[in-house]
């Protein structure tokens, strides 16, 4: 409870709960990482059903949005928000073999776009809010898509 009293309020228990993927966004070193690991959790606990993977996905993203609105935080986009992290990773996989090879492949793959944001990731973060902070992610999980795509295909 101590961390969370030193960042932002962001209303319901539930919601904090969930922008935070669970508390791993408070984590002190690398939120954004911590939160791509449990988004490759995420991944292997839903990939058995195509349904239930886009099901999960799109929860992600609706709810995210929902939970985004009730921050009080004046940093648009605070690291410890990563449920774009986990999002970012659900674009990675999608339809690929799941494999350790491609788990650890897509995670490195996807946080290499995720921090260096090549052309046109980074333009995706003027978006207005939420949906800037979840586009730039999403475009990274585009480009490692991709090349896991290439590979794996």
């Amino acid at each position: 409870m101590f961390l969370w009293n030193q960042r932002a309020h962001f209303g319901s228990d539930a919601f904090n709960k969930f922008v935070l993927a669970v508390g791993v966004g408070l984590l002190p070193k690398a939120p954004g990482t911590w939160g791509s690991l449990l988004g490759v959790f995420l991944v292997f606990l839903t990939r058995w059903s195509g349904g239930l993977y886009g099901a999960v996905f799109v929860f992600l993203i609706v709810w995210g949005a929902l939970a985004y609105e009730r921050i009080t935080d004046p940093d648009p986009d605070p690291q410890y928000i990563v449920i774009d992290e986990v999002c970012g990773i659900f674009v990675t996989f999608m339809m690929i073999p799941l494999t350790w090879f491609s788990a650890i492949l897509g995670f490195v793959l996807f946080r290499v776009f995720d921090v260096f944001k090549p052309f046109p990731v980074r333009s995706l973060e003027r978006i207005p809010r939420y949906w800037g902070i979840m586009a730039d992610d999403l475009g990274a999980g585009l480009y490692a898509w991709i090349i896991l795509f290439v590979i794996f295909k």
